[in-house]
């Protein structure tokens, strides 16, 4: 059996690995999550299965870094009109809004087509550390300004803060709401300031 050679540290590999990722979105769009082969990568990418199992360690791992990167590109694209909103409420429920006015854009990679694929890849990527320590790191500065503000209890631990947050907002996608419009920001304002923001207080 031929031994498989390291990783190369070069821009080469990095340009691979890159590829490898797109082609991987490109088959996901295509076939959705549970479908999606390394076969079917490895064609798409015009690089051999070995090689992409040179990159990524399975399956798994390769669509994790694609939903990773849409993560990011979601957040990216959300910060601006998060950080215009005055109040931590009206952050967090323009958050909850964007992530539903986006749900079936070309960033969530066509998998409203399919049943129960972005509710599971929320759950996929809410159950990743790295995707779950990023999001919370996106939400600290925004808690401790609130803090400063007064907005929230002085004693409020942040960090756990922000995951309740997270929590939340994974909610809003996975779990249809039978109480509210969670298409409407306003009303979306108002369930996140009456049973979220308001258990930070004193």
């Amino acid at each position: 059996m031929t031994a498989i050679s390291p990783i190369p540290t070069t821009d080469v590999a990095a340009a691979t690995a890159n590829r490898i990722v797109d082609a991987a979105e490109r088959c996901i769009r295509r076939w959705g999550i549970r479908r999606v082969s390394m076969n079917d990568v490895a064609r798409e990418a015009g690089v051999s299965r070995g090689s992409v199992y040179r990159y990524f360690a399975d399956r798994g791992a390769l669509v994790q870094r694609v939903l990773e990167r849409t993560s990011e590109r979601h957040v990216a694209l959300a910060e601006p009109s998060i950080r215009r909103k005055r109040s931590l409420s009206a952050k967090v429920a323009e958050a909850a809004a964007f992530i539903r006015e986006h749900i079936d854009d070309e960033l969530s990679l066509g998998l409203r087509a399919r049943a129960d694929e972005p509710e599971l890849a929320a759950l996929r990527l809410a159950q990743a550390d790295r995707t779950l320590n990023r999001w919370i790191d996106f939400w600290v500065p925004f808690l401790a300004e609130a803090r400063e503000r007064g907005e929230v209890r002085r004693d409020l631990e942040l960090r756990q803060a922000a995951e309740w947050i997270m929590r939340i907002l994974i909610s809003l996608v996975t779990v249809p709401s039978v109480t509210f419009d969670h298409t409407n920001p306003e009303q979306v304002r108002k369930y996140v300031e009456d049973h979220l923001v308001r258990g930070f207080r004193a």
